[in-house]
């Protein structure tokens, strides 16, 4: 079986475990080349850290009009196929890669998986979407009491809905006026039969950049994806910035009211590959730089910084760069275990963890032991982690994690658990250091992860520089058809 990607979580989800936050999508576009469906295809490939569910590819070629193909699955088992790519003609092309956050989560149906097409009386067009529509809910019901008829049970089918009852005369035109109805995160790639159209929403909650290959042009969620085809990084989207490019290049405009931008923060401590480029800083420096904050904020006595593979690696090299501690690879991790290869029986289920990730004992025995990871959801993982490094001889295990407590659901295109779910919900800091039966548990603060992506005085709480929800309860967009449906707003006096 072929390595799995670093960030590959499918393990935790085999094993009855899913205790990692999940990366909302990815998305990708390319207008201007010969057989542009396989830019694409190397595009998601390099983005399969955003979703591991299923992908799709749309292509349009002069003389066979448009093309699709949606698979279940990663990109390498199903658009490295010749029979496959055969059918994806032309030099215009999108596609998407998902984990599900609304809609049928974990039960993806075909009909689910993105891009979604449609024909409009002056074309075809098919979009693709990162983010989540927080209004998609009562939108739904609008149109469905309108006549239009779903096919799937995503939000971004939305879109397309408002798209054909618009009366504007143009596509994008018509994309402008069905984005200004919507509410949340969104960062859109499209594509008519001559357009290649990508948006941000006016938070720029999800990320979109635009690059140059040849004489093509390129839109991808991530600069790490522009890479693997040898493409130009030229800039980033601007939050409620909207491009259509064509064979006479880019035109920009703003077709939203301009608000305080809200990038989403937990791209810099998990999301985005360490390789990428957001807001002109190495996600791999940023991560280094919340791992030096955090030694600075909690030191700890220890003989070993062990990273929680691969995500807490940058992080852990910086804890050990500012605390002179060693650096040392305590757990290693199985890099050719994708999904679970035998019948998950209940026994298999309790190994869970071990068929990923294997102590390293002879680091490990007698040692007192620092672990960085990126984040605890629920904790069930970080419980199994710890047995496992106390079964090999550890004299002490000390958990640091490279972001503030997670209390709070995402409803901008994360998939978290219920609130009552999340451990740092319901515990403190040190409730939680006594669950998992630890030494110490360190998170670090809100304002030390913002000093780290560069905001040297920390969180401006009166205007936040970032979406830090997830950790303040503070929405930049309420939430609607989740407070409709029960969901209970943090207090504004809190």
């Amino acid at each position: 079986m072929p390595p799995a990607h670093p960030f590959d979580t499918s393990y935790l989800r085999d094993a009855g475990d899913d205790d990692k936050l999940k990366e909302e999508c990815g998305i990708f576009g390319v207008i201007g080349v010969a057989e542009a469906a396989n830019f694409v295809a190397l595009g998601l490939h390099a983005l399969q850290h955003r979703g591991q569910e299923a992908g799709g590819i749309v292509t349009h070629h002069p003389e066979l009009g448009f093309q699709s193909a949606r698979r279940f699955g990663y990109v390498r088992d199903n658009f490295t196929s010749q029979a496959v790519m055969e059918t994806l003609k032309g030099p215009l092309s999108i596609g998407h890669v998902r984990y599900s956050t609304a809609g049928s989560k974990g039960q993806t149906a075909i009909r689910d998986v993105q891009p979604f097409f449609g024909e409009f009386a002056m074309g075809g067009a098919a979009i693709a979407h990162n983010g989540n529509i927080t209004n998609a809910n009562a939108l739904r019901r609008e149109l469905i009491e309108r006549g239009s008829i779903f096919q799937s049970s995503s939000d971004s089918e939305c879109i397309i809905h408002l798209m054909a009852r618009s009366l504007q005369r143009n596509i994008p035109e018509r994309m402008e006026d069905a984005l200004r109805r919507v509410e949340g995160a969104f960062s859109v790639v499209a594509m008519t039969r001559t357009k290649l159209i990508g948006v941000r929403d006016p938070l720029g909650v999800r990320p979109l950049v635009l690059g140059q290959v040849g004489d093509g042009w390129v839109l991808s969620s991530e600069t790490c994806a522009l890479d693997i085809i040898g493409a130009e990084f030229i800039r980033e989207i601007a939050p409620g910035e909207m491009v259509v490019i064509t064979s006479k290049g880019v035109e920009s405009h703003f077709p939203f009211r301009p608000r305080k931008p809200r990038f989403c923060i937990f791209e810099h401590v998990y999301f985005s590959r360490p390789d990428s480029i957001l807001g002109g800083r190495s996600v791999y420096e940023t991560r280094e730089a919340i791992g030096r904050e955090l030694a600075k904020e909690s030191p700890v006595d220890a003989d070993l910084v062990c990273p929680v593979p691969d995500s807490g690696t940058p992080a852990a090299i910086g804890y050990s760069l500012e605390s002179g501690i060693p650096y040392a690879m305590g757990i290693i991790r199985n890099q050719y275990m994708g999904r679970t290869f035998i019948e998950p029986t209940e026994q298999i289920r309790n190994m869970g963890v071990r068929l990923k990730l294997n102590v390293n004992r002879a680091l490990i025995q007698g040692k007192r032991v620092i672990l960085v990871d990126d984040s605890v959801v629920r904790g069930t993982t970080s419980r199994k982690i710890k047995e496992m490094i106390l079964d090999a001889g550890a004299k002490e295990v000390h958990f640091r994690i490279a972001s503030p407590p997670t209390a709070w659901p995402c409803f901008y295109g994360v998939d978290t658990p219920q609130r009552e779910k999340l451990l740092a919900a319901t515990m403190s800091e040190d409730e939680m250091r006594d669950h998992l039966q630890v030494d110490s548990l360190r998170f670090i603060s809100l304002d030390g992860l913002y000093r780290a992506v560069g905001e040297a005085r920390g969180r401006d709480p009166n205007q936040p520089q970032y979406c830090d929800a997830c950790f303040s309860g503070e929405y930049p967009v309420e939430p609607s058809d989740q407070i409709e449906s029960g969901f209970e707003m943090k207090p504004a006096a809190e």
